[in-house]
């Protein structure tokens, strides 16, 4: 059944904003935690690739609902409680670790953990990137980009064919990087490069 909207509520722009400063507090707030903790981390997902899309073009970026931190299994106990110290409840859900931010928290706006050097799918055709070179970008360590393009082509769901065809189109991936790619994933971001609509 289909929903008609008729009317928007009168503060929906404020929503709209608030939703964005929400994720950012959040992407903060962990990263804090994280660093303060002296655990090493990249953020990654979508967070990563706005870092990345603003320093070329700010108006290109996409706004994502969640927060994504990958770290090394061995520190997964200093990050839970880190994030726990911080406000966030641990759920594993769906296979996936993830922080509630609160008892009110809910789960597509958690922060989600990937493990480095691990596949996060078992067909994946290689692991996730390591953080150990995570620049750090203003107050959080965002994941280098080109482990952050290896990792969004390993995964190439919808979303991550729409971040990197912005980085295409922005320059920032071009047929330079096929060279130095897996031949799947060099596969696949040739189909990008070839289809950039």
């Amino acid at each position: 059944m289909a929903i008609e909207v008729t009317s928007f509520f009168p503060d929906t722009l404020d929503r709209m904003v608030r939703a964005v400063e929400l994720v950012k507090d959040r992407l903060r707030r962990a990263a804090a935690a994280l660093n303060n903790a002296g655990v090493p981390y990249a953020i990654v997902g979508g967070n990563a690739v706005a870092a990345w899309v603003t320093q070329v073009d700010p108006a290109a970026v996409r706004n994502t609902r969640d927060v994504d931190i990958a770290i090394r299994r061995e520190d997964f106990d200093r990050t839970k409680a880190a994030l726990e110290a911080a406000g966030f409840i641990h759920h594993h859900l769906w296979g996936i670790d993830c922080f509630l931010d609160g008892p009110t928290g809910r789960a597509r706006e958690a922060v989600h953990l990937l493990f480095a050097n691990e596949k996060v799918k078992p067909l994946d055709p290689v692991p996730f990137p390591d953080v150990d070179a995570a620049p750090m970008l203003e107050h959080a360590r965002i994941l280098p980009l080109a482990s952050l393009v290896t990792a969004k082509l390993t995964s190439f769901r919808d979303k991550d064919r729409a971040h990197l065809r912005d980085m295409i189109e922005l320059a920032m991936i071009d047929a330079n990087w096929l060279h130095g790619l897996p031949p799947e994933l060099a596969t696949r971001l040739k189909l990008l490069l070839d289809t950039p609509e």
